[in-house]
């Protein structure tokens, strides 16, 4: 014959069953003394011995979230003791680790000859699947911290950590730096042409048929660079307008880039064809090893690309984020 328990016996079964064991027995008797302290205080005001139990039970609400209390069990994921530190964490890694998959992933490809669809797709699926496993383990290595309650110090903080003050304009330094940027890449330019890059030879890194026309495009793109520069300066820093045009002069010089890259117009020949006999034997096999992926030199046609596209996404990058910060209030 069974009986039927009645719901303060349910509650309390439902409340300690989570518990260690040796805690269950101090707990039930506890959470039992409270409960029926409760109940007796409703029925001397009157109300029925049922509805008292229920308003009693209802008040100390689900038995799961008593349960936790007693154990200090927390019942959230990451607290505010490593909340911070797991946000800040999560947002230095996405801005970096993602972008890194998605240029690899899309170099390899692009080494390998794949169509565009193809490289594109790639490069999509790793970085969306670098994104998810980067907030799936970060956020389990703060979980278990949370749980296991260890003394770290990974939550510290110290005055020694407050940022730096940062101006709201661009300052004098900056302006130096890039004119100063700007005069070597067109000393180099003229070096080149002149005197060439390798030792004991008069030999230049870019074709030579570039000059006048292409060349002289190059030039006025660095030169509106440094006109571009020194506007900023004088007008105290960056607006959308300014962030459009650093946007416009990028793509330009990345067009510029690519346009030669890919006709195989921007390296003199005779550099290649020095390259290739001093690379010797070596050279030779390394070439033959990497003919499915058009040999050595379209390998590093391809990393170039890439590399000049890297610098110029950051350029476009950072004009907008220094435009963004300085319109916030």
């Amino acid at each position: 014959m069974t009986t039927t328990a009645t719901l303060t016996e349910r509650y309390i079964a439902a409340t300690v069953k989570s518990l260690r064991p040796d805690a269950q027995d101090d707990v039930r008797a506890e959470l039992g003394a409270s409960i029926a302290d409760a109940i007796e205080a409703r029925l001397e005001a009157g109300e029925s011995p049922t509805d008292a139990e229920r308003a009693v039970l209802t008040q100390l609400g689900d038995p799961g979230i008593l349960a936790a209390g007693y154990a200090e069990r927390p019942l959230h994921l990451i607290g505010p003791r490593f909340y911070l530190t797991w946000w800040r964490l999560l947002k230095l890694l996405l801005m970096i680790v993602p972008v890194c998959v998605l240029v690899a992933a899309a170099l390899g490809q692009t080494i390998a000859g794949a169509p565009v669809g193809e490289i594109i797709a790639s490069a999509i699926v790793a970085t969306g699947g670098t994104i998810i496993h980067i907030c799936f383990w970060t956020t389990l290595v703060f979980v278990v911290l949370e749980r296991t309650g260890n003394s770290t110090s990974i939550d510290k903080w110290d005055v020694d950590q407050l940022p730096e003050l940062t101006e709201n304009g661009p300052g004098r330094n900056e302006l130096i730096g890039s004119l100063v940027f700007l005069g070597l890449a067109v000393g180099a330019l003229v070096w080149d042409r002149l005197r060439g890059f390798i030792p004991a030879e008069t030999l230049p890194i870019l074709n030579p048929d570039l000059w006048p026309w292409s060349i002289g495009l190059l030039l006025l793109l660095i030169a509106a660079e440094a006109v571009f520069a020194i506007v900023i300066f004088r007008r105290g820093g960056w607006t959308v307008g300014f962030a459009v045009v650093n946007t416009i002069l990028a793509l330009a010089f990345l067009a510029w880039v690519l346009v030669l890259l890919l006709r195989g117009e921007l390296v003199n020949p005779d550099f290649l064809a020095y390259a290739v006999t001093a690379g010797g034997d070596g050279f030779a096999a390394g070439d033959a090893e990497a003919s499915g992926e058009g040999g050595i030199m379209r390998i590093l046609a391809v990393v170039l690309g890439f590399g000049v596209a890297a610098g110029v996404v950051w350029d476009i990058a950072d004009g907008w984020i220094k435009t963004v910060r300085r319109r916030r209030p």
